[in-house]
């Protein structure tokens, strides 16, 4: 039996995982959950799976699951981020499963590679924050990392069984979001409202933002860079409206490989509990004939240069991704918060990126001195947007 750890378990990754190990009982154990601020589906998932090791994000609303667990379960509550690094390094823990959205993830997820733990990874802002460090950390302790992402679970899938020094490019899909045929001029009136609508998934409110302004396919370019050690220029995103494909992989001989099904995270997040088994389940059939056709285009970065700014930031030093990622939280919740259009969330970024000095990242320490600096610059900025606006 396998026993997991989850981090981020009330979030959109760790839900569906809880569905997929309460699937299979004889499988699998939750022996740690961690979660951020939602008590209340944290003391559910209590009750239900029964984890030896709990932790949320602050001792007020320990105090707050603690009510809201019956007397009889009497379990430690673990707090902040020493209890998050707890449950990623529990010792009865086979796997962890790092679904914390946000730069937030990089530590402990961090230390459960340190620890030794296989790593389920869905995670993709730890890998644009400190890449290297992370990759190199995972060699130096023999910590086999299985992406959770569709898309690099789509290229992970692909990759089996084949010869590394064979793959060309790495292609990457994309949905294109809520706005794919805006103008320019349409996108700079959206609201939050309309860009939580996303036409295929369904995932968190920060993710889905990402989707809508093409932020999430360039921060799974720089993930797939460290992930699969590729250079930029051979890392392509195309937009595939239908999201049947959902990465791909051409080899030095022309061949290009692709895994496809239909749009449910229950997959990847399967492929990665059982890897390198493969989970029988009842999620539905593709019928490729139901579909009629397949259809794909270059994005546009003009409309969308989210995905322009990801890869600037490859081209520089790695600072220069964790200072992308932490203008990116600010701006989206700056977003959410109706503080800026739609529009202004990639000048945010940008703005960030201009003021930045690049450097390389010399440890976890460093990277989040930068994320710190991002936040801090892009909240000044989002403070100056907001005072020019009319009233």
């Amino acid at each position: 039996m396998k026993k997991i750890s989850i981090l981020g378990s009330t979030g959109f990754i760790g839900t569906n995982t809880l569905k997929i190990i309460a699937a299979f009982p004889e499988r699998y154990k939750v022996v740690g959950l961690a979660a951020g601020s939602n008590v209340a589906t944290l003391s559910e998932q209590i009750k239900m799976y029964k984890p030896e090791v709990v932790a949320v994000s602050s001792p007020a609303l320990a105090y707050k699951l603690k009510d809201l667990l019956t007397p009889h379960i009497n379990l430690p509550i673990l707090v902040d981020q020493a209890g998050m690094i707890e449950v990623a390094t529990y010792s009865e823990a086979d796997l962890v499963v790092s679904a914390m959205v946000g730069s937030v993830g990089l530590i402990p997820t961090m230390a459960a590679i340190r620890s030794g733990k296989r790593l389920a990874l869905a995670n993709k802002e730890t890998l644009v924050v400190a890449g290297k460090l992370v990759m190199e950390a995972a060699r130096s302790y023999g910590v086999e990392i299985i992406p959770i992402d569709s898309e690099h679970s789509a290229i992970f899938q692909v990759l089996q069984g084949q010869r590394k020094e064979d793959v060309s490019r790495l292609i990457l899909t994309a949905s294109g979001g809520p706005f794919l045929n805006h103008d320019k001029k349409q996108l700079k009136n959206i609201t939050p409202e309309e860009a939580l609508k996303h036409p295929v998934w369904k995932m968190g409110k920060k993710i889905t933002i990402d989707s809508a302004t093409l932020m999430n396919k360039g921060l799974e370019v720089i993930e797939a860079r460290w992930l699969f050690n590729l250079p930029p220029e051979c890392i392509q995103v195309v937009i595939h409206p239908q999201s049947i494909i959902h990465s791909m992989v051409e080899y030095c001989d022309g061949s290009t490989l692709a895994q496809m099904s239909l749009p449910d995270m229950r997959l990847p997040i399967s492929y990665a509990l059982a890897y390198p088994e493969r989970l029988k389940n009842d999620l539905a059939s593709l019928n490729l004939a139901n579909l009629g056709q397949l259809t794909f285009f270059e994005p546009d970065v003009e409309r969308f240069p989210a995905l322009r700014l990801a890869y600037q930031s490859l081209q520089e030093e790695e600072s220069l991704g964790a200072v992308l990622n932490g203008a990116n939280e600010v701006a989206v919740e700056a977003f959410l918060k109706k503080q800026v259009s739609f529009s202004e969330i990639s000048l945010v970024i940008k703005k960030s990126m201009d003021r930045h000095n690049p450097r390389n990242i010399r440890d976890i320490e460093d990277a989040i001195e930068v994320d710190a600096w991002a936040r801090q610059t892009a909240n000044k900025i989002v403070e100056a947007l907001k005072k020019n606006k009319p009233s």
